[in-house]
C-alpha cells in the first residue's frame, strides 16, 4: 500500500466542540484542554478542528467572516448565525466561532454577577445543534465529534436521532466530563428549544427531578465518555462523588475512560518563564531562593529563608476546600511558623475572610482578590509548598504546574490530585508532596504542620522532593495518545466494527 495511503487510513476527522477555548474564552480547565489538546492531535497527523461561540469579548480581527449565513433548527422554527474562522494560536488547527449577537452578545460566558443566563439552553443548544450544521454546511463529515461537559452534550443525543440517517449518522461521539457537578438542569417546559421529542424525557435520558439534565441525556448517548483523571473516573462511580449520576454513569462503565489532563510545559517551565525573577531547574535551584524573596517583598512579608511559604492559586469557594482553611486557620497561625500567600475571586464569603485575614496578620498572610497569571507564576516558583485541599478534584492542573517548580504540594488525596502527587515517605525522603486522606480541619492542619515539620528538620529530603518534582513530565503527549485510541475505539463501536 502506498504510504500516503496508509497514512490517510490512519488519518482521523475530529470535531471539537466546545463553550470556551484558551485563549479565546476561560473560565476554568475547560477551556485548557480544548486549546491545548488539539494541537497535539494535529501534530500527529489529524484533522481537528474547533468549534465554539463568538462571545462579545472575542476579538475577530484575525478572523475570516464566511459569506453564507448558518441556519440552526431550534425551538419552533430556526435561527440564523455567521460563522467566522481562524487558527488556534501558534498551529494550524482551524478554529469556528458562531456568531449570533442575540444570544452571545454579552459580557459573561455563562452568566453575570454569579447568576446564569436564563436562555442558556437556547444559548448552547445554538452551538450544539450549530456545530452538526457547520459540519454539513462545510462538507466536512466528522469520524468523531469530542464534545465537552454539559453545554455540548446534546450533541450525541442529535447524532442518535436527528442525524441518524444523514451524512452524519456514522459518526461517534465521545464527551469528557471536566465536572460532574454542572449537570446542565433546566425546566422541562423548556424541552421544545431541543427539538426532541418528549419520549427522551425519562429516567434512563434527560429526565432528573422533572427536570431536563443535559449530562445525563448525553452520557446515555455518548458512544464513549471520559474523565480528566483516572481516579475521578472510578469516584464518580460512587454515591459521594457522583452528583446523583453514578447509578447512569455506572451503567457506562464498559464505555469510561479516565485520561488525566496534561499541561503546556513550554508555558510553565523555571528555565524560561519570562514572569519569574529568576530562572532555576532540578540541577541548579538557587534561582528559586531568589523567587521565593522576592515574593515574599512583594507580599508585604517578612522575608525569611528559613520560614516555608505556602501558596494558594484558585477560586476562592467551598469545592477548593476554603472552608476547610477558613475553620483551620486560627490553628495554623497560633501553631504553625509558616507564612501564606493566595490568590483568587470567588464566593464572597471567602474574599471577605481571607481579605481580612490579610489586613489583620499582615506578618503572615497576603490574599490578593483579583487573578493576575503573572503573579500565579510567580507564587509557583517561589512558595514551598502549594495547597490543594479541594473536596474533589476531576483533574487539577496547579500542582502539576507546582511540580514543575519545585513547589510540593499539599492535596486531598481525590481525583488528579491522587494520580498525580506521589506522598511523602520519610523513610526513604522520596515523593513530591503530602497528602490529605480525611479532610477536615484537623487533618488539615496535621498535614500542613507535617509539611513544616519536613521543611524544618529533613531539609535534605525536601530538597530530594523538590528535584524529583521537576523531573516528572506532565505534557499533552501521553493524554493525546490515549485520546487517540479512544476514538479510534468509539469510531469502530458507532460503525458495528470488530474490536
Amino acid at each position: 500500500m502506498p504510504k500516503a495511503k496508509r497514512a490517510a487510513q490512519n488519518r482521523l476527522k475530529i470535531l471539537m466542540v466546545a463553550s470556551e477555548v484558551t485563549p479565546f474564552a476561560k473560565t476554568g480547565g475547560l477551556a485548557d484542554v480544548v486549546g491545548a489538546l488539539p494541537k497535539r492531535l494535529h501534530e500527529f497527523g489529524h484533522d481537528v478542528r474547533i468549534v465554539m461561540p463568538l462571545y462579545s469579548s472575542i476579538h475577530r480581527d484575525t478572523f475570516k467572516k464566511h459569506a453564507a449565513p448558518l441556519g440552526v433548527p431550534i425551538g419552533w422554527g430556526e435561527m440564523w448565525g455567521a460563522v467566522w474562522e481562524g487558527t488556534l494560536p501558534k498551529s494550524d488547527v482551524p478554529i469556528y466561532f458562531l456568531e449570533n449577537e442575540s444570544l452571545y452578545g454579552r459580557p459573561g460566558v455563562y452568566g453575570e454577577k454569579g447568576r446564569s443566563y436564563d436562555d442558556n439552553l437556547a444559548r448552547f443548544t445554538f452551538l450544539s445543534r450549530g456545530a452538526l450544521q457547520l459540519a454539513k454546511y462545510l462538507h466536512w463529515h466528522p469520524d468523531v465529534f469530542h464534545v465537552h461537559d454539559w453545554m455540548t452534550a446534546v450533541i450525541p443525543l442529535y447524532l442518535n436521532t436527528w442525524e441518524r440517517e444523514t451524512e452524519l449518522g456514522a459518526s461517534a461521539s465521545v464527551l469528557t466530563l471536566h465536572n460532574l457537578a454542572h449537570q446542565g438542569s433546566f425546566p422541562k417546559e423548556q424541552l421544545p428549544t431541543l427539538q426532541l421529542d418528549w419520549n427522551h424525557f425519562t429516567y434512563l435520558e434527560l429526565e432528573r427531578y422533572d427536570h431536563i439534565n443535559l449530562l445525563k441525556g448525553g452520557i446515555y448517548h455518548s458512544t464513549l465518555i471520559a474523565t480528566v483523571s483516572p481516579t475521578y473516573a472510578e469516584e464518580i462511580q460512587t454515591p459521594e462523588f457522583g452528583e446523583g449520576l453514578h447509578e447512569v454513569i455506572r451503567s457506562r462503565a464498559d464505555s469510561l475512560r479516565g485520561i488525566l489532563n496534561g499541561i503546556d510545559e513550554t508555558v510553565w517551565n523555571p528555565e524560561t518563564d519570562p514572569n519569574i525573577p529568576a530562572h532555576f531547574s532540578a540541577k541548579k535551584l538557587t534561582g528559586k531562593k531568589t523567587c521565593k524573596k522576592e515574593l515574599q517583598k512583594e507580599a508585604g512579608l517578612p522575608v525569611r529563608e528559613d520560614v516555608p511559604l505556602i501558596g494558594m492559586v484558585s477560586r476562592l469557594d467551598a469545592q477548593k476546600g476554603f472552608d476547610v482553611v477558613a475553620e483551620a486557620m486560627p490553628r495554623i497561625l497560633d501553631g504553625l511558623d509558616c507564612q501564606l500567600v493566595m490568590l483568587g475571586t470567588g464566593e464572597y464569603w471567602a474574599e471577605t475572610f481571607f481579605g481580612n485575614l490579610s489586613h489583620h496578620r499582615p506578618d503572615r498572610v497576603q490574599a490578593w482578590i483579583n487573578f493576575d497569571t503573572k503573579l500565579a507564576h510567580r507564587i509557583e516558583a517561589g512558595c514551598d509548598f502549594f495547597l490543594m485541599p479541594s473536596h474533589f478534584e476531576p483533574c487539577g492542573l496547579n500542582q502539576m504546574y507546582s511540580q514543575r517548580y519545585g513547589t510540593l504540594p499539599i492535596v486531598h488525596a481525590v481525583g488528579g490530585l491522587e494520580d498525580t502527587v506521589e506522598n511523602y515517605d520519610e523513610e526513604k525522603g522520596a515523593g513530591t508532596g503530602f497528602k490529605v486522606h480525611d479532610l477536615n480541619a484537623n487533618s488539615l492542619f496535621d498535614t500542613i504542620g507535617w509539611a513544616c515539620w519536613a521543611f524544618h528538620n529533613r531539609p535534605k529530603h525536601i530538597l530530594a522532593m523538590r528535584r524529583q518534582a521537576m523531573r516528572k513530565h506532565f505534557t499533552w503527549e501521553a493524554p493525546a495518545r490515549e485520546y487517540e485510541e479512544a476514538y479510534w475505539e468509539a469510531v469502530r463501536r458507532r460503525r458495528g466494527l470488530s474490536l
